[in-house]
């Protein structure tokens, strides 16, 4: 069975807007497909051990992963790890880095918790950092280039050799994409 592992981004959660339209989108199709979208722990250690868990689970049958922001960071390692697909929606390429300026107090946009941001978790985030893609054809970017919060190039680059899609504009969100579900869907084998 087809197994569809939804990673969500920085402080979201398994209520964002594309996790819930990917939930949607996979209960209109004649194919069984099993999807899971985990809320994670904050703690990077603890968020990797998760998914780890449920890739293992998962790898009997067809995994892709489809991970936003801080989401397609975890994907990248899994991907490299387990070697699996993953759809990269606007990537966190150093989040160790980027997210040094949020350290402090943090509230997650959907469910309102609130947790510190500390060090201790761009320790955590720099121990994952894949220094070099091994297998690109493993990868689909999504990347809009209106993302306000990431340098769109960067992902560009680091995914040089995987199958690309920039979208002209957008934002960090990516709210177009429902435009993209069906790329997406192709390239999990669902279409």
């Amino acid at each position: 069975m087809t197994t569809i592992i939804y990673i969500h981004g920085f402080n979201s959660s398994p209520l964002s807007q594309k996790a819930t339209l990917m939930r949607s989108e996979l209960n209109k199709l004649e194919k069984p497909v099993h999807f899971l979208c985990p809320g994670l722990p904050e703690l990077p250690a603890l968020a990797i051990a998760e998914l780890s868990k449920l890739v293992e689970e998962a790898l009997a049958g067809d995994v892709t992963l489809i991970g936003s922001s801080l989401g397609g960071f975890y994907a990248t390692w899994l991907v490299e790890e387990y070697g699996c697909k993953a759809i990269l929606i606007n990537p966190a390429i150093s989040p160790h880095l980027d997210l040094k300026n949020y350290i402090g107090t943090q509230i997650n946009h959907h469910t309102k918790q609130t947790y510190k941001l500390t060090n201790r978790h761009l320790d955590q985030l720099e121990k994952l950092n894949v220094k070099k893609i091994t297998v690109p054809r493993l990868f689909f970017l999504l990347q809009n280039t209106g993302d306000e919060l990431l340098d769109w190039r960067v992902a560009k680059d680091r995914y040089s050799e995987a199958k690309q899609l920039i979208i002209e504009g957008g934002d960090h969100g990516f709210t177009n994409f429902k435009t993209y579900l069906p790329a997406i869907l192709d390239f999990c084998g669902l279409v």
